[in-house]
């Protein structure tokens, strides 16, 4: 089985791309072209299979195994898509976020596995349960480096066309943090109340407090005593906007908006994919406006 660690992973990456010496991606596709045959890969969620899709290009083949709009804390895998885990060529996921996934991955036991988020995630402190590492840009950027080395041990003739995409990706996101920074620069501190507790990464990447209103599983309902905590907390912050999810029902945080007197606005946790016509770039710079728009900052 192949687990790759982001280090590693990038500086490989690094090298190849400095055998390009930085060319279009085109160019750093080998003379000799491989085969018709896509490289057949399953993605556990969206942000997998984003990446997948950059790096891979046209060399993959990738479905995921969280249908569009479903939510993938709680997705159940049918015998026919187990029964795949095994015969794909790769499969991304991340371990713990899914139990389905990881039983599948588990029994079936696939030779090339791209394990997210292992050497991203923070085990030591209040993010230790939160898998959402993908809403911190710079560390989606590490899976691409890992998907990249993946898909070269596979498909070694196409290694500086993957390389390049890796770098590109890697490129784009690293600008999409810089936008966030940026955006968010007189927002250093502010209260950010959610439904629940899916924006840790995110919120110590750009120096926000995140307080939700519910835990981190997402169906949880929020006690009468946790909900007066959070009427405090927005009492007591200033905070003129709380933030919902798409994928999860709004009402509890819509009611307890009305009690306060306060607004609310969706912020997207990318989970799951619902429009085809944007993808996780756009969606984070929606999320962007959203959080400009609704946090209580200093300028």
């Amino acid at each position: 089985m192949l687990t790759l660690r982001p280090r590693a992973a990038r500086a490989w990456v690094t090298a190849v791309c400095a055998l390009c010496a930085m060319a279009l991606v085109t160019a750093c596709v080998p003379a000799a072209q491989p085969d018709g045959n896509r490289l057949e890969v399953l993605a556990a969620f969206y942000p997998l299979q984003y990446v997948v899709e950059q790096v891979g290009g046209d060399r993959v083949d990738v479905t995921s195994l969280t249908p569009p709009g479903a939510e993938p804390h709680d997705v159940a895998l049918s015998p026919a898509q187990v029964r795949r885990v095994g015969e794909v060529d790769l499969v991304a996921y991340l371990p713990g976020f899914q139990a389905a996934t990881d039983e599948a991955v588990a029994a079936r036991q696939p030779e090339h596995v791209v394990a997210a988020g292992t050497g991203s995630r923070d085990d030591t402190s209040e993010l230790a349960s939160d898998p959402h590492f993908w809403l911190d840009p710079t560390l989606l950027a590490e899976v691409g480096d890992d998907v990249a080395h993946a898909l070269t041990e596979l498909e070694p003739a196409s290694a500086g066309a993957f390389a390049a995409r890796a770098h590109d990706l890697e490129t784009r996101l690293h600008a999409l943090d810089e936008e966030f920074a940026v955006g968010l620069a007189h927002c250093a501190g502010a209260t950010l109340v959610t439904s629940h507790e899916a924006f840790g990464y995110l919120a110590r990447r750009y120096g926000l407090v995140q307080v939700g209103i519910s835990g981190i599983d997402p169906a949880a309902e929020p006690s009468p005593a946790r909900l007066r905590e959070v009427g405090a907390v927005v009492e007591q912050n200033g905070v003129e906007t709380l933030f919902f999810e798409v994928l999860v029902s709004p009402k509890v945080t819509t009611v307890l908006a009305g009690d306060l007197g306060v607004r609310t606005a969706v912020l997207d946790p990318i989970e799951g994919h619902t429009d085809d016509a944007v993808d996780y770039l756009g969606t984070m710079r929606a999320n962007l406006e959203s959080l400009r728009g609704g946090l209580t900052c200093t300028g």
